[in-house]
Parts: C-alpha cells; structure tokens; sequence
C-alpha cells in the first residue's frame, strides 16, 4: 500500500501538473459552462421577460442556493486537503473510511435542511413575487413559486452526493468528468424547457401557467440533478474511492476535523449565496432583470472557471500536499505558479467580453427575451462581469490556497465583507428607477464585493508565504504585453460586428473566428515576451 501512495504524491508534485490539470479542467468546463450559458438563454427565449420567468429562474436554482449556503465550494476546498491527507497517511482504504464518514454527516445535515426548506418555501416564494403590483397574479405567483419550490427541495442531498464525488476525484488528481458532467445536468433541463415551450406554451404569464407546466419543469430539473449525481459518483469508483455513507463521523478524530473545519466555512459559501439572492430577488422587480442578472452571473463563473478557478482548482491539491508537509519554499512557488496562471488566462478574456460586450448581448438575448430593452443593460452588465471575472478567479485562488494551510478563519471573513458591500450596493440601487440602470448597479455589485474580497485574502498569503516572493513579477509583465497586442485584433472585431446585417449567425461566426485569431495572437505573443523578458515560479 505504501508504494502507490508516494507514487500519487509523486505524481501532485510533477512541474507540469497545474498546467495539465488546468487545462483539463479548463476544456471540460468550458464545455459545462457553455451549456450553462445555453441553459438560461434557451429558458429565456421560452419563458420571455414575465414574472413567472423570474420566479422560474431563481427558483429552480433555489436548491443549488441552499447547498452552497451549508457547503458549496467550501465542501472541495476543505474535503480535497483533507482526503490528500489521508490518503497519503493510509492509503486509498483510509481515504475511502474518511469519505464515506463525511458523506453520512453531510447528508444528515441535508436531510434536516429539506425539511426547513419545506417548511418555508411560502416565505421563499413571497421574497420571488413581491414585486408584482397586481394582487391576484401575486397570489398565484406565490402559489406556482411555490410548489416548484417544493417539487425541486430533494434536489439538496443530490448536490452533496455530486460535489463530494467531484472533491474525491480532484484528490485523486482526476478532473474530465468532475468538470464536464454538468453538461448532462444542463443537456436534460434545456431539453426539459424546450418541451414545456411546445406543450404548454411561450411567454406565459402566473394566471396563464397550469399545474402540468409546474411539474414539468419542477421534475424534470430533479431529474437531470440526479444523473448528473450518478455519474460523479461513477467517477469516484472508478479513482477508487466510493463507500456507503456512515454514520460513525464522531468515533473518528480526523473526520470531526474535517467536519468541524465544515462547520466553521459555512459562512465563506453563505454569504456570497445570500447577496446572490438578494441580487436576485431585487432584479425580479423589473419584468426580464432576473434573466438579465443571472446570465451576467452565468457569465462571470463560466469565464472564471474556464480560466483563473480551472488553475485554483488544479493547484490545490499540490498546495495541500505541500502545506501538509510543511514545505514553504514549494508551497510559495507552487502559489506564484499559480497566480501567474490564473491572471494569464483571465486577462485575454477581460479584453474581449468588455470590447465585445454588445454583440455578446445581442446573441444572448433570444426568443421572447429579444427586446432592446433587455440586449443594452445586458450587455453594460457583461462589461463589468469582464472585470470581476478575473478578480473573482483571484479571490478563488487565493481562498483556497489558505484552505489548503487549514486557514478557514480568513476565507469566512473575506466572504462576510463582500457580503456586506454586495447588500449596501444593492440597497443602493433601489433608489434608482426600476430600468436598465437598476440592474447594471446589481451586477456592479458583484464587481465590488470581489474587490473587497480578494483584497481580503490575498493580504493574508502575502504574511503567509513570506519571507518567499509573493508574485513572479516578470510572467505578470509578459501576460500584459500580449494582452496590449491583443487589443488591436479585438477593436477589429468591434468594427466589423458594426455592420448592419441583423443576422445573429454571422455575429456568431465573426465572434468565433475572431475570438480563436485573438487567442492565437495572445498566446504567440505570450510565448515571446516569456522568452525575452523571462518568467515562471
């Protein structure tokens, strides 16, 4: 047992590790994401700028919420560090001990929290309805919200299940399917709307939508949550590390830890939730803004996981090896490389959502959405997610580099402020009509809460680390020269989308092409100003 464990140790420590892995969990995710993307334009061109719309979005989301609110990212941050422990102290038989234990707890914890979410799914549905002026549409809306609320509340557990299957693969230094099995989980949902807009329906209002649309879509999101649990589960079989959940957590030192660290990050994954919602919630007072907000947030972690949280992801277990045997010199290298990584990939996608922010919107917005009143504060909201993307995928790294020191305490607080910041923002933007500049402010916000985030953590690593070096200064000046070369070719892209030809196929193909021309210049570029100027951890 002794040999396979230093040779997988071996293996997180290879040179070129964080860049295959990022790259692995950059495709795959790009895939997932770029589903996801299809997934809310495709519910927007069914459901139209109504307010059953809103409810629609946010409710079916509400599960996914409630997860993240317990554990959500926090679960692989803390349950990835954990099982390269004990992998590396006992072998895969400990690692799979561990993992079935933690799993018996989380689920426990989720199966009391359904409960709660049952209880007060009239209380949810109020906070998604309260917007509508009209007495009687609210009374059914609050009904409606309702029920697919109740319909979509077992989706919690399946989340637990898939999210501890995708941090047991990523120990094991297996990412594909941990990435790319949300594409099923999207695949069957947009399936599951195209057929409910042909059934039943488009543009339906609440005094419009039957009981036969609610389960429809109610069950056929459970549905696809369910298998993409089962293939994430199928994935930790295959690294060999599915078990039964037990119950005996409390008989075993190592798992109270884990659980207790749980515990104690809840607040790292619950407050950004929590100013989601409220985002959310306040966008639903303008008919069409959840679709406008949750799209520019679609945006935002499908642009960060393809690039600077695809590195953050990859890092972290290296990180955590080194971190558990107390290797600074490594664990600070190992923290520039990926640094360097995370902001050279960002920063080519910065550039061409910001410039190319209108006809992104223009693509997006489809169907029942298609209005010019939705496609200008759609695409101002897709020029601030330029920049918070990448400021969010730091924030990302750096959160989880302290996770992989066992330091939770700084995580929780930085989301504890940017929580504070997102809901003073938000409060802000209720003094403005309830328009397009209502909604840029809501996404705006994002922006601010990352900033104050990031600032944050990274103030944090920096004492950690030292007296190592904190960046490798020379990478972060080559990625910026290739991103001024970058430039000329996106402000090309610019001038000829101003063509009026109104064919949406076009603009796809012009984004396309062009989007591959500027990344082949980037990364030529990137290649050369490495050589002559230098870089690398």
């Amino acid at each position: 047992m002794a040999a396979p464990t230093v040779t997988a140790l071996d293996d997180l420590r290879a040179p070129t590790t964080t860049v295959r892995n990022s790259a692995t969990v950059a495709g795959w995710t790009l895939v997932s994401r770029l589903t996801g993307l299809l997934r809310v334009v495709v519910i927007g061109a069914v459901l139209g700028p109504t307010f059953f719309a809103n409810a629609f979005q946010t409710g079916y989301v509400v599960p996914n919420m409630v997860f993240t609110m317990i554990a959500g990212p926090v679960l692989g941050m803390v349950v990835v560090p954990g099982l390269v422990h004990a992998v590396g102290a006992g072998g895969v038989v400990r690692g799979r001990e561990v993992l079935g234990r933690v799993t018996g707890w989380l689920l426990a914890v989720s199966a009391a929290v359904v409960g709660l979410l049952l209880i007060l799914s009239p209380a949810v549905a109020w906070t998604l309805t309260f917007g509508i002026s009209d007495p009687a549409m609210q009374d059914r809306g609050l009904w409606i919200t309702t029920s697919l609320i109740l319909l979509v509340a077992p989706q919690v557990p399946l989340y637990i299940l898939l999210h501890l299957g995708m941090a047991a693969q990523q120990a094991r230094g297996r990412f594909a399917l941990a990435a790319g099995a949300q594409v099923v989980e999207n695949g069957v949902l947009i399936l599951t709307v195209l057929f409910a807009g042909w059934y039943y329906g488009t543009g339906l209002e609440f005094a419009q939508v039957s009981v036969g649309l609610v389960l429809t879509l109610g069950l056929g999101s459970t549905v696809a949550v369910a298998l993409h649990a089962a293939l994430q589960l199928f994935g930790t079989a295959r690294v060999g590390l599915l078990s039964w959940p037990s119950m005996r957590w409390r008989h075993d030192p190592e798992t109270r830890e884990m659980t207790r660290r749980l515990m104690r990050s809840v607040g790292v994954a619950a407050w950004p939730t929590a100013a989601m919602y409220v985002l959310l919630a306040l966008a639903g007072t303008v008919p069409g803004g959840t679709f406008v907000v949750q799209l520019s947030y679609s945006v935002f972690f499908a642009l960060s996981y393809v690039s600077a949280r695809a590195v953050s992801m990859a890092a972290l277990p290296g990180l955590a090896d080194a971190a558990h045997r107390e290797d600074g010199v490594t664990f600070a290298s190992g923290w520039r490389e990926g640094l360097s990584y995370a902001v050279i990939a960002s920063l080519p996608l910065l550039v061409l959502l910001a410039v190319l922010s209108g006809p992104t919107a223009n693509l997006l917005a489809n169907g029942e959405l298609r209005h010019a009143n939705l496609i200008g504060p759609l695409a101002a909201c897709l020029a601030v997610v330029a920049v918070a993307q990448l400021v969010g995928g730091v924030h990302d790294i750096g959160r989880r580099a302290l996770f992989a020191r066992l330091d939770d305490l700084i995580p929780r607080r930085a989301s504890e402020v940017a929580f504070g910041v997102i809901v003073v923002a938000a409060g802000v933007a209720l003094l403005f009509p309830t328009d397009s500049t209502r909604l840029v402010w809501l996404v705006a916000a994002i922006l601010a809460g990352e900033l104050a985030a990031a600032g944050t953590v990274l103030t944090r690593v920096r004492r950690a680390i030292y007296p190592e070096r904190f960046v490798d200064v020379r990478g972060l000046i080559a990625a910026l020269v290739a991103t001024v070369a970058l430039l000329p070719v996106a402000a090309a892209m610019w001038w000829i989308q101003q063509g009026d030809h109104g064919d949406q196929l076009v603009d796809l193909a012009i984004l396309g092409l062009g989007g591959v021309v500027a990344l082949g210049v980037y990364v030529l570029v990137l290649r050369v100003a490495v050589r002559r100027i230098g870089g690398g951890s």
